[in-house]
């Protein structure tokens, strides 16, 4: 397959992922771990099965205990925290500030060695919380403080373990990408073993609960994470890294067509600052000049 072929499988995962805070909302009252142990059995299995079918995909025998500690680590606290932010905060406010990882990613990356911090790095942050400010006040940011809740919290928290999960994650390049339905798995039988140990048992309630559970595993939650991998493996990170700056956008949209949330200017200015912010944040990326 080409480059540009697999830029763009890679970019099919931001537009999966734009659809998971819809799906999780759609998935009704069903615990957050006990929904991250169901996602991911079910994109696990999938991909295992895809893996077997072809020769020579020992996804299971990955002898690198970083590569699963940051593959099963970042998968399982960002999906747990994301499912409990859902169930604590609006929806909308939960996915815009969540999606501060595209701009996270960038400042982490300039705090590594041999890299530095710059000015319009602290810019691009400032413009990316004052939009996750907005969304949080919305519009009155006199009641910013009474308006923060422990699903906001959480939506930071996502932000920040994605981030990072994304910085670690590029020093393991020459991890095949069918290790993702091990890391998957893992991440299923983990959240279910935790659920039982600290959940309620809350079965899905109805046909559509369990639809939108389904759907979750075999796209946001499952097929997305193996085609951005591949696509940052053997495609243009740099046009997949702008293109995730769409997140937001995309993730808000879906969130209004499906009638979860309502329009509001406060919440498409946010949208803009976040997405602003990410791109400003990561300007040097964007229009390096070619060698």
């Amino acid at each position: 397959m080409t480059r540009t072929g697999a830029t763009l499988v890679g970019a099919t995962a931001i537009l999966m992922w734009a659809g998971l805070a819809t799906l999780t909302r759609f998935a009704g009252a069903v615990p957050p771990l006990e929904l991250t142990g169901f996602s991911f059995l079910i994109g696990g299995t999938l991909g295992a099965i895809v893996c077997l079918m072809r020769r020579g995909s020992p996804f299971l025998s990955l002898n690198n205990w970083r590569a699963w500690t940051v593959g099963v680590g970042g998968l399982f606290f960002y999906h747990v925290t994301y499912f409990a932010a859902m169930s604590l905060a609006p929806p909308m406010e939960v996915s815009l500030i969540a999606y501060l990882w595209p701009l996270l990613i960038v400042v982490l990356s300039a705090l590594l060695p041999g890299e530095r911090l710059k000015v319009h790095h602290v810019f691009g942050v400032v413009l990316g919380f004052a939009g996750a400010a907005l969304v949080i006040s919305k519009g009155n940011f006199g009641e910013i403080g009474q308006n923060l809740t422990l699903g906001h919290g959480l939506a930071f928290l996502c932000a920040l373990i994605w981030g990072l999960y994304s910085v670690l994650s590029r020093k393991l390049a020459q991890v095949p990408t069918d290790a993702v339905a091990g890391f998957c798995l893992a991440t299923g039988v983990l959240a279910f073993i935790a659920h039982a140990a600290s959940e309620p048992t809350v079965w899905p309630d109805g046909t559509g609960q369990w639809l939108a559970i389904l759907m979750l595993g075999v796209f946001p939650v499952g097929l997305a994470f193996f085609t951005w991998d591949f696509g940052v493996k053997r495609g243009d990170i740099m046009v997949l890294g702008a293109a995730s700056y769409l997140s937001p956008m995309l993730s808000a949209i879906t969130l209004v067509a499906s009638g979860i949330a309502s329009f509001s200017l406060s919440l498409a200015l946010a949208c803009i600052l976040i997405m602003c912010g990410a791109v400003v944040a990561a300007k040097d990326m964007i229009f390096k000049k070619p060698i």
